[in-house]
């Protein structure tokens, strides 16, 4: 059965590239016509650095969270292994693509500048949402309001499980054309 998975993380920077805080996965697999929603990962990561205090109030994680959280290193075969082969769907790919690049190249496992995940390998739902509703913003907030996703758990602060849940959501939705009755507010 083909499946994806659904991958967001948590930065510790809201611009600047590099350390992840928070990684949340969801498989998705193919049934008939449609997909079904399967086993996900999340863990926080230690970043050994100082968080920037935009992200703090974004994600709503302090640096006492993340003390006995593991490092990335410890945590990078575990989430290898848990996105296999599959094509990745992900909000922003570049953004998702960076933060892992950079991490698996901050410990080692590939070398600076290179692709740990290649691009062909992701399907970008913002991309998606900029074809469905040209024009429109791209954030993951205003596609779950065009297509009517419940977001109301983020209102708070931003999860990594959580953004992959809604961002499998988004995918489906518009996979399988249903864009809702409220595209015409977005023209």
């Amino acid at each position: 059965m083909p499946s994806l998975q659904d991958i967001r993380k948590a930065p510790k920077g809201l611009r600047q590239p590099g350390i992840i805080i928070e990684i949340g996965c969801l498989e998705l697999l193919r049934e008939g016509d449609g997909w079904r929603k399967a086993r996900s990962w999340e863990t926080r990561v230690n970043p050994d650095a100082p968080l920037h205090p935009d992200a703090i109030k974004v994600h709503g994680i302090k640096p006492a969270d993340l003390k006995a959280a593991p490092r990335f290193p410890e945590v990078a075969d575990a989430l290898l292994a848990f996105l296999g082969e599959d094509l990745l769907v992900a909000h922003a790919y570049e953004n998702e693509m960076d933060f892992l690049n950079h991490e698996f190249a901050r410990c080692g496992r590939a070398a600076w500048g290179a692709e740990t995940f290649p691009a062909d390998r992701f399907i970008c739902t913002k991309e998606m949402s900029h074809a469905a509703f040209p024009g429109a913003s791209g954030s993951l907030d205003a596609l779950c309001d065009r297509l009517w996703l419940d977001r109301s758990d983020r209102f708070a602060h931003h999860g990594a499980l959580l953004d992959a849940d809604l961002t499998a959501d988004a995918f489906v939705k518009m996979a399988l054309g249903d864009t809702g009755p409220r595209d015409a507010v977005y023209e």
